[in-house]
């Protein structure tokens, strides 16, 4: 079979040259925030609707436990120092490419473990690599590839952070149309009446936040709700707010003859608009008609949105003095413009192991229409009557050692 022919299709080959990048680094974005400060903070916070003062108030944090402003869980997707070694020739060679290319390729999980938290005035370091690959039976026939990318974080003392890792299915494009004929026909005009906004607004009206007041582990019980959470409906606003705390990730910072320099490098980042203008692969999140022309029926939110909307709302029912350390969630559905989403929890279990207190919480993200777009679940650490919350240990020191646990861990 010749290159061309097996373009698009799942090969032998193709699943042994992605094992072979196992392990090698690959140069991660470009870096949004260098340094962990109160202005950075409060952005990216305030751009997915958290008013925490423990993450944007100094003089806050420092009547909390942690003593000063810590940064919200996910403000590692905004940093990251690249401290991976230089690569060789040959794994130079192996990144080139994407052996999975002309496959569509769908984000299917993003899991997350916190260690410390990220301080005023930290940097981060991060090395990013692929961690595994399996293949897997599509249930609409033929062969899907998972694989797992890994983000490992440490703050600027070297100290382990997170560990975030995301999984991405890449299927033939027959198991892709077999699911968009699935899916009904979804109905973008209507107008929201009078009565679901008020509906929408008094639920913003009513969030609350447990802040300084302990939750217990004792005194939480299975069967229990966290306080439900609404984010939209989404507008093009909130993704440029959203851009402004999180940065442009994929597209590299900068405008006009920034741009200008990044296109002549990456032309492929700047496809060009009715107008023959070149502008950012991102705009088919704000843009309705780019969308259409990748055959998506409307423009929709970031995976990343959805995992702070869950953040959020744990951490606001946790307290300052709670830990949050596991969160796995799935991007299921799109979550197009102009939908609302409830953001909702329950505990399902609390354990007690080795000296640590845990609340295990089954999460949900679900629209207008009544569907799950992203159902997760999370692991808190809560203080007791008697003790504080001590922070989980990492399974490495450095970031070296994480890389080579978690090649193991996906093996």
């Amino acid at each position: 079979m010749s290159t061309e022919e097996e373009f698009g299709v799942l090969t032998d080959a193709a699943f042994e040259r992605s094992r072979r990048r196992i392990g090698i680094p690959a140069r991660p974005l470009t870096p949004h925030n260098l340094e962990v400060t109160s202005d950075g903070t409060r952005h990216f916070a305030y751009g997915y609707g958290d008013a925490n003062p423990l993450w944007s108030d100094p003089e806050y944090g420092a009547k909390t436990r942690w003593g000063g402003l810590i940064a919200p869980p996910n403000f590692m997707y905004t940093m990251g120092e690249n401290v991976a070694p230089p690569l060789t020739p040959e794994q130079k060679a192996l990144l080139k490419g994407d052996p999975f290319a002309g496959l569509g390729s769908y984000q299917a999980v993003m899991e997350f473990q916190w260690f410390r938290p990220l301080t005023l005035g930290d940097r981060c370091k991060v090395i990013r690599a692929q961690v595994g690959v399996q293949e897997k039976p599509s249930k609409f026939g033929g062969r899907t590839a998972h694989v797992t990318h890994d983000f490992l974080f440490a703050n600027g003392r070297g100290e382990i952070h997170c560990v975030q890792s995301g999984t991405w299915i890449n299927a033939e494009r027959h198991t892709s149309a077999a699911n968009a004929e699935k899916a009904d026909p979804i109905d973008f005009t209507t107008p929201y009446t009078d009565e679901q906004l008020a509906e929408i607004d008094a639920a913003y009206d009513a969030e609350t936040r447990r802040g300084a007041e302990p939750r217990y582990w004792e005194d939480v019980e299975i069967g229990d709700e966290i306080q439900p959470r609404v984010k939209g409906p989404l507008t093009v606003t909130d993704i440029v707010t959203w851009h402004i705390g999180w940065g442009m990730q994929l597209t590299p910072p900068g405008a006009f003859g920034i741009a200008r320099k990044v296109r002549r490098k990456v032309p492929g980042l700047y496809p060009r608009n009715a107008r023959n203008i070149p502008d950012t692969v991102q705009r088919l999140h704000w843009e309705p008609e780019r969308a259409r022309e990748l055959g998506i029926p409307m423009s929709y939110d970031y995976g990343a949105m959805r995992e702070t909307w869950l953040t959020h709302a744990i951490t606001d029912w946790m307290g300052d003095d709670a830990w949050l350390w596991k969160l796995s969630c799935q991007h299921r559905k799109f979550n197009h413009m102009g939908d609302a989403t409830w953001v909702t929890g329950r505990v399902v279990d609390k354990v007690a192991s080795e000296g640590r207190h845990e609340v295990h919480l089954e999460l949900a993200c679900t629209n207008q229409r009544g569907e799950v777009s992203t159902p997760g679940e999370a692991v808190v650490l809560l203080p007791t009557r008697d003790a504080a919350v001590t922070l989980p240990t990492p399974p490495a020191d450095d970031l070296t050692g994480l890389l080579a646990y978690e090649i193991e861990r996906f093996a």
